[in-house]
């Protein structure tokens, strides 16, 4: 299952630069280990690799005072083809820096009627 994410995240990776160029004012972030830069009124996406069909899905946890999440959607992995049933993509969660300061967004990946959670990632955001 981990080798399968890993290679779903490059995947998204390669596909984050392109996205990145398509003239997008707010700038795509996948890896943990980056940091967020970012201004007051900036927006960010954190793009993470999912699978709905397994009944995973991504869930943030952040602070609403510091940063407002604009929108969460899902985009199905483009390469696979249409209707490939159990083919993964990646959750794309938009945010707005409300305030300065530093935070940090803690994204989980679990089923929801469960509690263990499978993957943490946490991003940090450094608003100027």
């Amino acid at each position: 299952m981990k080798k399968l994410l890993f290679s779903a995240m490059a995947l998204a990776l390669s596909a984050s630069v392109f996205v990145g160029c398509s003239g997008n004012s707010a700038q795509n972030y996948t890896d943990p280990e980056e940091q967020i830069n970012t201004k007051v009124n900036g927006q960010f996406i954190v793009e993470l690799v999912s699978n709905p069909s397994t009944g995973f899905s991504w869930q943030a946890e952040y602070d609403t005072a510091v940063i407002e999440l604009i929108e969460q959607t899902y985009e199905a992995n483009k390469n696979t083809g249409e209707g490939i049933i159990g083919a993964g993509g990646v959750d794309l969660f938009k945010f707005k820096a409300l305030s300065t300061g530093g935070t940090e967004i803690t994204f989980k990946y679990k089923r929801a009627w469960e509690t263990e959670v499978f993957e943490t990632w946490v991003f940090t955001v450094n608003i100027k």
